[in-house]
């Protein structure tokens, strides 16, 4: 761990965040598992899905 780390927690224990951006963090982070089950489980509808193949083959 490096200091850039050590001073950036530094500033979060004397300013902590507020309950407004700790309620959008817990949101999206909830969103985030449910789209990670959702695709585990099999229920992600297909047209959202990436098709890893045909990824391989795109260049710019």
């Amino acid at each position: 761990m490096n200091l850039t780390w050590l001073m950036r927690m530094a500033r979060w224990v004397r300013r902590p965040p507020s309950m407004l951006q700790l309620k959008i963090a817990a949101v999206a982070i909830a969103l985030v598992i449910i789209v990670v089950v959702l695709g585990k489980t099999g229920y992600w509808p297909e047209w959202a899905r990436l098709d890893p193949k045909a990824m391989r083959h795109m260049r710019p």
